[in-house]
């Protein structure tokens, strides 16, 4: 005889390891190159823009210093800081080649 279905206990499958939504941030900062600062572990915080990452890694972009491949093991917080400004040169108001 099996017991009643309300008496039986039901077993609940485990989270997902992975959703897929770090991957999802980590493409949308890098698509718009937010300035980002990183906390690592080691209480050390870094500044830059995130040009590449993968499953155990990010390659974060700085101006002025060199770039740093960290690995996400090593990371304690993302936080984003505002947007890159890229600079680019205005065309001339008169036009090239006209005197």
């Amino acid at each position: 005889m099996t017991p009643p279905v309300s008496t039986r206990r039901r077993s609940k499958t485990p989270p997902p390891g992975e959703t897929g939504q770090e991957s999802l941030y980590l493409r949308s900062l890098s698509d718009r190159q937010v300035i980002v600062s990183i906390k690592l572990r080691d209480g050390e915080t870094v500044r830059g823009w995130i040009e590449y990452f993968d499953d155990a890694m990010l390659r974060l972009t700085r101006e002025g210093h060199p770039n740093l491949f960290i690995y996400k093991h090593q990371i304690r917080s993302i936080s984003e800081v505002g947007r890159r400004h890229i600079t680019r040169s205005a065309p001339s108001p008169r036009g090239e080649g006209v005197s």
